[in-house]
């Protein structure tokens, strides 16, 4: 993982943990939990996905009127 070691990913986290404290070290865990969530919903639910986008859009596709 980019040459990094064990060692050196502790050695980061210390480092942060320093730096920001503990309450604020949560909050940036969070936010960018929640950036990432939302980011991957959006690319999921994305219409110029190659895999025919949402479940929504692609049973919209799907359905056909009976005769």
């Amino acid at each position: 993982m980019f040459g990094l070691q064990p060692l050196h990913l502790i050695l980061i986290a210390i480092i942060a943990l320093l730096i920001f404290g503990p309450a604020r070290l949560t909050d940036l865990g969070r936010s960018f939990g929640k950036m990432f969530s939302e980011f991957r919903s959006a690319t999921k639910d994305s219409p110029d996905d190659p895999k025919g986008g949402s479940s929504k859009t692609s049973t919209a596709k799907t359905t056909q009127k009976p005769e």
